[in-house]
């Protein structure tokens, strides 16, 4: 249960405790961040998304309500950035797919660079973790999925061989 087991649990007691744990994603023993951009891509699907303007709108939304649940969940669990909390990596994931170009290869593609630059945190992603409380834990997550998302779009902008 990622090392959190009871406390962990007991955040679902609460509306943003079920948010930062990403629907129980983040109780998995195992790869919990993975589990939870699965289930945000698969979140996405649902929501249909729509013009660029409205999935950045419902995104400046969400990320209301992410840093809101991981601030819940940091208070009751006390630690700085536990691996249970997975709203985190939510938000991230919509946000590579709302940049990303259309399509389920594109959004695959998405969803394999976002693991990978939240997972490696190659610089300047890895300094954002630095900022204090939910701000830092959300703020690494949004650049991966906006250099994933970016780096898709202008891989799709260039130009084909022949």
């Amino acid at each position: 249960m990622s090392g959190w087991g009871v406390e962990a649990r007991a955040l679902l007691a609460h509306p943003l405790g079920w948010l930062a744990l990403g629907f129980g994603a983040g109780l998995l023993p195992r790869l919990p961040g993975t589990a939870a951009s699965a289930l945000a891509w698969l979140g996405w699907l649902a929501l249909a998304p729509g013009s660029l303007a409205s999935e950045l709108l419902a995104l400046g939304l969400a990320a209301l309500l992410a840093w809101a649940a991981t601030r819940h969940a940091l208070r009751r669990l006390a630690a700085a950035d536990p691996g249970c909390v997975v709203a985190d990596e939510w938000l991230g994931m919509w946000l590579a797919l709302a940049l990303a170009p259309a399509g389920t290869g594109w959004q695959a593609a998405a969803f394999l660079l976002f693991r990978l630059l939240d997972i490696a945190k190659p610089w300047p992603i890895a300094r954002l973790e630095r900022l204090p409380g939910a701000t830092g834990v959300l703020a690494d997550d949004l650049a991966a999925g906006l250099a994933a998302g970016l780096a898709l779009a202008l891989l799709a902008w260039l130009p084909g061989p022949g």
